[in-house]
């Protein structure tokens, strides 16, 4: 049912009954986002999730029947982009499906971006190819979130950002996520970027006011 909807959403869609039967789509084609159920019979959507996250950047939609916050946290602990708890309706994931691969660069025609790189520390963000690379040259995975807060923390360093101002520069107004989402997406940031993440330097916490990032930042075409 659902892939017929997707479908008539103009949407691709393959559909795979466990983590075995997914990796076998993953190897004969290509895809553009995963929207993986936590309730899978073997392995779990969680561990799924994190060797999906451990490979690459795909976009990952997590469905979850499950009342209890921890279990949707530890899903975008694990590198989830988003999620929708069931019963949802098919608008909003239609919505946050479009908005992540928006996000992702997938769709035609994305906003050209005001620079090619942004340096900061040693490290580069090819903002045309959406990756990061250390001062040491190393690509390091990140999700769509943690991409997007870490350019908005960049093109905004020294400045104090709100959870608001965040949440809006990394979900784009779609409903749902909530302002402890943002912390739990910095705190994955802070254990890629920074040398002691429970002393960072990178990215200060603004107490009662939110973040700052406190490198100093150049943009460039080259």
């Amino acid at each position: 049912m659902l892939r017929e909807s997707l479908a008539e959403q103009s949407m691709a869609v393959e559909i795979a009954g466990d983590g075995r039967a997914m990796d076998e789509h993953m190897r004969a084609s290509s895809f553009d986002l995963i929207v993986l159920d936590i309730m899978l019979p073997g392995e779990d959507g969680l561990s799924i999730c994190r060797r999906l996250r451990a490979k690459g950047n795909l976009p990952i939609l997590m469905l979850t029947s499950l009342g209890d916050d921890i279990d949707r946290i530890l899903g975008l602990e694990l590198g989830a982009d988003d999620y929708v708890t069931k019963p949802f309706v098919l608008r909003e994931l239609v919505a946050r499906i479009k908005g992540l691969l928006r996000r992702a660069a997938y769709e035609a025609g994305p906003e050209p971006p005001r620079s090619r790189f942004i340096r900061f520390e040693g490290w580069t963000i090819d903002m045309i190819k959406r990756q990061v690379h250390d001062a040491a040259g190393a690509r390091v995975a990140m999700t769509t979130h943690e991409l997007d807060l870490l350019v908005a923390f960049c093109r905004n360093a020294g400045r104090t950002l709100t959870r608001e101002q965040l949440l809006a520069a990394t979900h784009a107004g779609l409903a749902g996520p909530t302002e402890r989402s943002v912390d739990v997406h910095i705190r994955r940031l802070r254990q890629k970027m920074e040398s002691d993440p429970r002393n960072p330097v990178l990215i200060r916490t603004v107490r009662l006011g939110g973040y700052m990032f406190t490198a100093r930042v150049e943009e460039s075409h080259d």
